[in-house]
């Protein structure tokens, strides 16, 4: 096996490392009064590590030109999926949504996870030759149309869910990376003054979504409500000052602070590591959405510069929203902190995504001539 990029997998591994730890501290009061043991989401965390580590390692290594067929593979199993959590006795209801799969064992799956990095595959293919394989010759006089409900119909079911926060990352991708290759100034601008209807119909048209607006825009209108979460995240920053209280000893996590092990983990880790921690966790992120893009300038594939492009947005997107919403700088959205957040899917996920940016670092290094490679590296000496 080719030498995988260790600066990417470093980042990766402290990640994970922090995240174990992350889940340990604000889930273990959480895990006795619930579960009857302190250490049941950590050792379900840890194994979902081991099962994460395997993805990434394994999608690093496969042929490349595997990676070029899993969007085809991969686009209609995770629609299937999102539409699967509709049916009663499948799908997993909470917090007024249907998002999670019931599977075997006790396991739940988050098919929208899985959607948001196929949406990359399936636009690398579009954009490297044709989109559907030649055994579909016959939709070509039906080409806008199949290309539309190929896009369109699994993004509604997301909406559907609801899932806004995975129908805004996917929408936010697909145009980001249309703009990256082509598309005009022009149709961006009519594409938001499009959006704001749209925003009105599916946000402020809609109680809760609306509810959560205004929770925003003012938390202590309704601090004991609506704000609640808005506000407890907020003290628990400032409890955090410089350094932080030091690991265990927040007191968000002590059922002030809903969601501590899952959406709102940013939070607690604020508060017993400070300033100084949160620094450090957001450097990470930034360094590996920096090899991402990175990465999708420098290759000359065009499969692995959409690829790259579309991974790195759909990263970058997930962690802005959740940090954003932590800090109390977005509306409230239950939407998970890669890495940091309690979940198998996504920390399984979030691994088979950056294996799949690994895979494409290595087909871009072992690309370089010789004297070029020993060149590069002679420079970052």
């Amino acid at each position: 096996m080719t030498r995988l990029d260790r600066g990417l997998l470093l980042a990766i591994f402290a990640l994970l490392g922090i995240g174990l730890v992350q889940v340990y501290s604000s889930s273990f009061i959480f895990a006795i009064e619930s579960r009857g043991d302190g250490l049941y989401f950590f050792k379900r965390q840890l194994a979902f590590s081991f099962v994460a580590v395997a993805v990434l390692l394994g999608t690093a290594s496969i042929p490349f030109r595997f990676v070029q067929r899993l969007g085809w593979l991969l686009w209609p199993l995770a629609a299937l999926g999102v539409a699967a959590t509709m049916v009663p006795g499948l799908g997993i209801r909470a917090g007024g949504a249907a998002r999670w799969l019931n599977l075997p064992g006790g396991f739940v799956f988050e098919p929208s996870e899985l959607l948001k990095i196929s949406l990359s595959l399936l636009l690398a293919t579009y954009f490297s030759g044709k989109l559907f394989p030649e055994r579909f010759e016959k939709l070509a006089a039906y080409d806008f149309p199949a290309k539309t409900a190929l896009f369109a119909i699994p993004l509604y079911l997301v909406l559907r869910q609801p899932d806004f926060g995975s129908f805004f990352i996917c929408t936010s991708v697909f145009i980001g990376i249309l703009f990256a290759f082509g598309l005009k100034w022009r149709f961006v601008v009519a594409t938001l003054a499009a959006a704001v209807p749209a925003f009105y119909f599916l946000v402020m048209n809609v109680p809760y979504r609306r509810a959560r607006i205004l929770a925003f825009l003012d938390p202590w209108q309704d601090p004991e409500q609506k704000g609640f979460q808005v506000i407890q995240s907020m003290l628990s920053f400032q409890s955090g000052g410089l350094l932080g209280a030091g690991l265990g000893q927040g007191q968000g996590k002590l059922f002030f602070l809903p969601e501590a092990h899952t959406d709102f983990t940013l939070a607690v880790l604020g508060e017993e590591m400070g300033f100084i921690g949160i620094m450090l966790v957001l450097f990470l992120y930034g360094y590996l959405v920096f090899r991402g893009l990175q990465l999708a300038a420098r290759t000359e594939n065009i499969f692995a510069k959409v690829l790259a492009l579309g991974l790195s947005l759909t990263f970058a997107l997930s962690v802005f929203i959740n940090c954003g919403v932590v800090m109390g700088l977005l509306p409230t959205k239950g939407l998970t902190l890669p890495f940091l957040s309690y979940g198998g899917s996504s920390l399984v996920m979030s691994c088979f995504l950056f294996g799949l940016l690994l895979n494409v670092e290595r087909l871009d290094r072992e690309a370089i001539p010789v004297g070029k490679r020993a060149e590069r590296l002679m420079r970052r000496r």
